[in-house]
């Protein structure tokens, strides 16, 4: 482990927060995202401080919108040597306003465009890097709350309510995981995806208006598990709940419907395949 590089997006607060410093204990490099500079410089400062052998370096964008995420997979391949593990923690929760529908930077619903877009286009985008790192892994913090997408409203325009678009986003992420990682089978990089923890005590959570039960720790441990854990090295295309390999929705097993969402994934983040 003391030579990987990690990179953990969302990582300023909450579990990307957590995840961090249990891998800065750990060796290596990491890679720390966020979208406000100051939180991401006092989080980088926390692991140097935790972890003064562990590499740290810093990357700023807002994954709501695409441009951006474009951006910084351009700017980590140009910068890093390699990547061994991507950790796509970063979320955008039920929100604090459930009935006010909000819009991505490309006019996108938010949720889908953060929690799903999002990090299918910066895995593709940094599908080069890992590839050339391989063995390597793809981890994407799902949820065990889960809906079936609409197909005919993808974007919620009708009936809109925060945790029901958080559901269907994280659906559409576990249903790419499943993809990506067919696609990518024989190249050495593995694709999970797990629900860490049942409402953890986050800033989104409360945001909310639940009432969380566990500590953040609680998800750490199972999301650092499917990034490090030897016993794991082949195993991909999964849903984990916790540490418990799981089943996910039905859709996410639907031929038909996986064919659907990735269509419109890959016409929506503008992009197509891993070189690009």
């Amino acid at each position: 482990m003391n030579r990987r590089t990690t990179l953990i997006t969302g990582a300023t607060q909450g579990l990307g927060r957590g995840i961090a410093l249990d891998l800065a204990a750990r060796g290596g490099t990491l890679l720390l995202h966020g979208r406000d500079q100051a939180r991401l410089d006092a989080v980088a400062a926390e692991v140097r401080a935790a972890a003064p052998d562990t590499e740290v370096r810093t990357y700023l964008a807002d994954l709501s919108d695409l441009d951006q995420v474009h951006a910084m997979a351009a700017q980590v391949r140009a910068a890093e040597p390699r990547l061994d593990v991507l950790v796509n923690n970063a979320v955008a929760g039920g929100g604090a306003e459930p009935l006010r529908r909000e819009l991505s930077r490309q006019g996108h619903e938010l949720r889908f465009a953060v929690n799903h877009l999002a990090p299918y286009a910066l895995t593709r985008g940094l599908l080069p890097l890992l590839t050339a790192s391989a063995p390597a892994r793809v981890v994407n913090v799902a949820s065990i709350g889960q809906e079936a997408v609409d197909f005919d409203d993808v974007m919620l325009e009708r009936g809109y309510e925060g945790l029901r678009a958080y559901c269907r986003s994280k659906l559409a992420l576990i249903t790419a995981t499943f993809e990506l990682a067919a696609e990518l089978d024989g190249t050495g990089v593995t694709v999970n995806a797990l629900h860490p923890a049942h409402l953890m005590d986050t800033d989104g959570v409360r945001a909310y208006g639940l009432t969380p039960l566990v500590g953040i720790d609680e998800g750490v441990r199972p999301t650092v598990r499917l990034a490090t854990d030897p016993d794991l090295a082949s195993t991909t295309g999964r849903y984990f709940d916790r540490f418990t390999d799981s089943r996910a929705h039905e859709q996410a097993y639907d031929a038909e419907a996986r064919r659907r969402l990735m269509e419109l994934t890959h016409r929506l983040i503008g992009r197509s395949g891993p070189e690009s």
